[in-house]
C-alpha cells in the first residue's frame, strides 16, 4: 500500500505485540487505517529459542519474513522512530519522515544491553560464552552444550527485566540434561546465579523449582549479579549483594542472559516514565498523560512478566479499549496481569507456570501445574508455535 505521512492509527513495532494488535484491529467491524513502523525484515518466535540452544530444533524454525506477518491492508513503513512529539500527535522516523497520528500503539519490546556487562559482546560464540537470547547468538548455546566435555558450566540471570522470567534457568536445567545423557555429568560441576533471592516470583512455583535444582545437583547461588566476563582467563565476576569484594568463578561455558532494558529512543521520550518504560494504566493500557496512546508488551511499564502470553491477554483488552476510545465510548475491558512461563526442566518435562499481578497462580489446566509433565513440554515445543503463527498473528486470541 502506498504510505503517507498520517494516519488514524499508528503502531511502533512489528514484533509479537505490534503485530497481533494490528491483526485483531483489522477483525473488528470498522477497521481503522493502520500503519506499523518496523525496521526488521524478519519476525521471530523467541519462546522457541530455548529449545533451538538445547539443539531440539532449527533456530530456523523460529524466522519468517515481516511483509508475510503484516495483516493484509496495514502500510509497513520500514523504519526506526527516533523521536515522539505527543503534544502534537506526531512521531520522527531515522529517515527523516514525520508521521502523523490520531492514535498510538506503543509496542516496541526490549532491548538487549549487551554492552553492560564488559567483555561479554566481543566473547559471545567463542571459548564456550554463549546465550539464547537472540537469533545471531542462539546456535552458539548447542555448539557450547554438545561440546561441553566436563568441567564448570555456568548460567547467569541479571537483575533487570528480561524477556520471560524463567527463561534463564530453562536452559541450565536442559544442558544438565545433556551432559547426563552424553556422560560428562559427573565431571562436571553446574552453577546457575541470580541477582533475586528466590528462583521465581510465584511461591508455589519457585518450591517446585528448587526441588527441580536439588535434584538434579544444580549449585543456586543467589544474589549473585553478573558484572564483568574475562574471557582470556575464562573468568566470570560477580557482584554479591552482601559483600564488597567481587566474587570470581572459573568456567569452561557460561550461558549469559544480558542485561535489559526499555529501548533507547523511549528513554528518552515524553511517553517514558522514570525507568524509561511506555507510562500506561495496569489495568487499560492507555497512556498516563496522553489519552490517544496506548502501550504494550515488553516495552511497558506495566508490572508483570514479559512473556508473549502475557502480550496474548493484554493485545485484546488494548483492541477493545482502543475502540472504545475511537467511538467516544468508556474504556471498560481490564487487564489483570496474567502471564505464562513454560520452564522446561529437561527434554520432555515442563513446569507451566501462569498467574496474576498478585502473584497467585491463574492455571488453564485442572492438575497442578507445578508438576513436571511431558504433556505441558509438548504444549511449548508443538502447540504453542501453531498458536502464535496461525492464530496471535492472525489476530484470533
Amino acid at each position: 500500500m502506498v504510505q503517507k505521512g498520517n494516519y488514524q492509527v499508528v503502531i511502533v513495532g512489528g514484533g509479537t505485540a505490534g503485530i497481533t494488535v494490528a491483526a485483531q484491529l483489522c477483525r473488528s467491524s470498522n477497521p481503522p487505517e493502520i500503519a506499523i513502523i518496523e525496521p526488521s525484515e524478519k519476525h521471530y518466535y523467541q519462546p522457541i529459542w530455548t529449545l533451538a540452544g538445547a539443539g531440539v530444533f532449527p533456530k530456523e524454525m523460529s524466522e519468517r519474513d515481516t511483509k508475510d506477518v503484516i495483516p493484509s491492508g496495514v502500510v509497513w513503513v520500514k523504519d526506526k522512530v527516533v523521536r515522539f512529539d505527543p503534544e502534537n500527535n506526531n512521531l520522527t522516523t531515522e529517515t527523516g519522515k514525520t508521521i502523523e497520528y490520531k492514535y498510538l500503539v506503543v509496542a516496541a519490546g526490549i532491548q538487549l544491553d549487551w554492552d553492560k556487562i564488559p567483555g561479554l559482546k566481543e566473547s559471545i560464540g567463542k571459548n564456550g560464552v554463549c546465550s539464547n537470547y537472540s537469533y545471531q547468538t542462539v546456535g552458539s548455546t548447542w555448539e557450547s552444550i554438545r561440546n561441553f566435555k566436563g568441567g564448570n558450566a555456568i548460567f547467569t540471570q541479571p537483575g533487570t527485566s528480561i524477556k520471560c522470567g524463567g527463561a534463564p534457568q530453562k536452559i541450565c536445567y536442559l544442558a544438565e540434561h545433556y551432559f547426563r545423557k552424553s556422560g560428562v555429568r559427573e565431571k562436571s560441576t553446574i552453577v546457575f546465579t541470580l541477582p533475586q533471592g528466590v528462583i521465581f516470583v510465584v511461591k508455589k512455583y519457585a518450591d517446585a523449582l528448587v526441588g527441580v535444582a536439588k535434584r538434579k545437583g544444580i549449585d543456586v547461588k543467589y544474589q549473585h549479579n553478573l558484572i564483568e566476563l574475562r574471557p582470556e582467563k575464562k573468568e566470570a565476576i560477580f557482584k554479591k549483594a552482601d559483600t564488597e569484594e567481587d566474587i570470581v568463578m572459573k568456567y569452561d561455558m557460561i550461558h549469559v542472559t544480558p542485561p535489559m532494558s526499555s529501548p533507547d529512543f523511549l528513554k528518552n521520550s515524553p511517553l517514558g516514565n522514570e525507568d524509561g518504560w511506555v507510562d500506561v494504566k495496569k489495568d487499560t493500557l492507555q497512556h498516563n498523560r496522553f489519552e490517544n496512546i496506548f502501550g504494550i508488551g515488553d516495552c511497558s511499564s506495566l508490572p508483570t512478566s514479559k512473556t508473549a502470553a502475557a502480550i496474548r491477554k493484554q493485545a485484546p483488552v488494548l483492541v477493545n479499549n482502543l475502540l472504545s476510545k475511537i467511538n467516544g465510548a468508556p474504556l471498560n475491558d481490564s487487564y489483570d496481569g496474567y502471564t505464562a512461563c513454560p520452564i522446561v526442566t529437561g527434554y520432555g518435562s515442563l513446569i507451566l507456570t501462569e498467574f496474576d499481578y498478585d502473584k497467585n497462580p491463574k492455571e488453564t489446566f485442572p492438575f497442578d501445574q507445578a508438576q513436571e509433565r511431558y504433556s505441558m513440554y509438548a504444549l511449548k515445543a508443538y502447540v504453542l508455535p501453531r498458536m502464535y503463527w496461525h492464530g496471535m498473528l492472525k489476530g484470533r486470541a
